[in-house]
């Protein structure tokens, strides 16, 4: 005890460390015990053996990660292999295996396949309505992804069992990619909706008893005929190369499937085999190394950029470096510019881009004949006289709009003068067929064109409207107020015409010509006729195709939603697509088109951008998103890899 009474506070002594005691005092009775650490303190360890270690535990868990993968991916290989061979007895039925025959041409009728009844869900779908899609591009593939399944009984009938992924068939016509990285399986599509296929081609339609007439090969290699029914027809056939009425094509290729790509790529690399052949003279092989392109549109510039490409960085790699400055690579252009579509500064931009890379672009000039061995053209010259000149030629590409295809012609001829467009069937705005029975059938992609006919469905509307006011349409006056409910009809009917609309005042000053403060019949007439004329053909490409076959998919599925009420109420004719759904209305979303190591981006509006090799990455990037599926994007992926890494496989098989 100390000499105030206060207790001493208990001192804790540690025991003796080689760097010498340590000792603390402590607020609490309680001594607290800290453990003894035999090992000395570690010292600073070397900078390097820090990272060392750090490394090897990064390495060690990569490794260890990567051999699960591995290991897990094989296990799920293992399992992918069946050595299971029973089989039950499956039901067929008798109409499925002998159809009965009818119809004009007394041909079979298949109203049943050898799958409708293998399971309860199949029996229960083969009653619902029959829905028949012909061809398997991007409007019908658009279509099947939204469509939802076990509404219809979905049948599709097209002569190639793939979906190809068109705005990148370019890079396979040179091996920058190959061509199974470009489709997908359709019957993988179909089984989302437990639908059927029929590999074949649709020869014609009978839309008063709805059979559409197919032709598909047999097992001898004959031609065999048959009819398939339907309820709902959609033609989606896309549409073939226009030839402009001019001769010798069978000396070009085209590029519109999968085939195409492979004879290009082949007869590119024999005529660069041929040149290397001693017995080759210098005129021939200045020849067979004359590229000529025909068209200036997104594909044939694509294709002119790809193949430059080729050209100037695999070509010296293999073949003689003779053959690289003997090459030439020619566009033709009928208008003034190249990607005569895009804002005119892509276009400039997109000329100078091949200037620099010696790409010869012609332009205000047309084919007028094409030989076996040279090209002729007209090309206009500065005072605007034109001149003939030719091109020696080893290889030519076709490329010069869309024309319509023979099933699209024999509609077209049997609907008469409701089809009057040489390019395209014409459709209205629920894209729904003209000339045949409302809500059968409808058309999209390439195969079709929307009807620019705003002036006679508005004044026919008009032209009712004033009898069941007692008036007469010929003098009837339209205010300002009735314009403005004529303009949201004319939107509501016409989407496409809403740009055309943006300043009702002015327009209804500017054909008010007498300046009463209304229009009559006559100038309101005119002024929508002006509007028509205004409003542009949708462009034939993948993007509108996707959007009008997503369209036809939600609109599907919601006079499904309605059928039974429909039912309930006896409704069976009318104009029910009006009733359930919106018109279609097409929304750009930008074109984009490669020039070579470089890319150009138009989204309307005259706003774009270009760019050297970033521009290509984000090219890349947006159709590697757009790619049907994940198997597409893997195989994309890795041939981009396998041409940075070993170059383009130049050999023709």
């Amino acid at each position: 005890m100390r000499a105030n009474g206060s207790k001493p506070i208990p001192q804790v002594v540690f025991p003796l460390t080689p760097y010498g005691p340590i000792s603390r005092r402590f607020a609490s009775d309680k001594p607290t015990i800290i453990p003894h650490n035999p090992l000395p303190p570690p010292g600073r360890r070397s900078r390097v053996l820090h990272y060392f270690l750090k490394s090897a535990t990064y390495l060690g868990i990569f490794i260890g990660v990567g051999t699960v993968f591995v290991v897990a991916f094989f296990v799920y290989d293992a399992s992918t292999y069946r050595e299971d061979l029973s089989a039950g007895d499956i039901p067929v039925s008798e109409l499925a295996l002998a159809p009965r025959r009818g119809g004009p041409k007394n041909l079979p009728i298949i109203e049943h396949f050898i799958d409708d009844d293998e399971s309860e869900h199949s029996r229960a779908q083969k009653h619902k309505p029959k829905l028949v899609i012909l061809g398997t591009g991007w409007g019908s593939i658009g279509l099947l992804k939204e469509l939802r399944a076990d509404d219809y009984h979905v049948t599709v009938v097209s002569p190639s069992n793939h979906f190809l992924f068109t705005p990148m068939l370019p890079s396979a016509t040179v091996g920058t990619l190959e061509l199974r990285s470009l489709v997908e399986p359709v019957r993988r599509i179909i089984s989302r909706v437990h639908g059927h296929f029929l590999k074949g081609a649709a020869q014609d339609v009978d839309f008063s008893a709805k059979l559409i007439e197919v032709s598909a090969m047999n097992s001898t290699g004959q031609e065999e005929r048959f009819y398939l029914p339907y309820d709902k027809l959609i033609v989606g056939v896309g549409a073939t190369t226009n030839p402009h009425g001019v001769k010798g094509l069978e000396h070009c290729h085209m590029l519109k499937d999968i085939n195409d790509a492979r004879q290009i790529r082949n007869h590119v690399i024999q005529n660069l085999e041929t040149a290397c052949l001693p017995t080759t003279s210098d005129e021939e092989r200045r020849r067979l190394l004359s590229f000529v392109v025909s068209g200036g549109g997104p594909t044939g510039v694509e294709f002119a950029a790809e193949l430059f490409d080729m050209l100037n960085e695999d070509l010296c790699k293999y073949y003689p470096k003779l053959l690289r400055n003997e090459i030439s690579v020619h566009v033709i252009q009928s208008r003034s510019h190249i990607l005569n579509t895009y804002d005119e500064a892509l276009s400039c931009f997109a000329e100078a881009r091949f200037a620099h890379d010696q790409v010869d672009v012609l332009t205000n000039s047309r084919v007028k004949e094409v030989q076996a061995d040279k090209i002729i053209f007209t090309q206009k010259d500065e005072n605007n006289n034109v001149i003939t000149k030719e091109i020696p030629m080893g290889f030519c590409l076709w490329s010069t709009g869309v024309s319509q295809n023979p099933l699209c012609k024999t509609i077209a001829d049997k609907l008469g003068d409701q089809q009057n467009n040489r390019h395209a069937l014409i459709t209205d705005t629920h894209l729904r067929l003209n000339g045949t029975p409302l809500g059968d059938v409808y058309c999209v992609g390439d195969a079709s064109t929307v009807a620019n006919n705003a002036s006679d469905h508005i004044v026919n509307f008009l032209q009712t409207l004033a009898w069941e006011k007692g008036k007469d349409p010929k003098t009837m006056q339209i205010s300002f107020a009735d314009w403005r409910q004529v303009a949201k009809r004319v939107r509501q009917r016409f989407p496409q015409a809403a740009g055309n609309l943006k300043r009702l005042d002015k327009l209804f000053e500017q054909y008010d010509k007498d300046r009463s403060g209304t229009l009559d019949f006559a100038e309101l007439h005119e002024l929508l006729r002006q509007i028509d004329a205004k409003m542009t053909s949708l462009p034939a490409t993948a993007q509108r195709a996707n959007q009008q076959g997503v369209y036809l998919a939600r609109k599907l599925n919601k006079l499904a939603q309605a059928r039974h009420g429909l039912d309930l109420n006896e409704v069976e004719y009318g104009d029910l697509d009006d009733a359930i759904y919106k018109p279609f209305e097409y929304r750009h979303l930008g074109s984009l088109a490669y020039i070579g190591n470089a890319a150009v981006f138009d989204f309307g509006g005259g706003i774009g951008f270009s760019g050297g090799l970033l521009a290509v990455y984000l090219w890349r990037s947006i159709y590697f998103t757009q790619s049907v599926s994940l198997r597409t994007r893997v195989l994309l992926a890795m041939d981009w890899g396998k041409r940075a890494l070993f170059g383009r496989d130049l050999m023709n098989f």
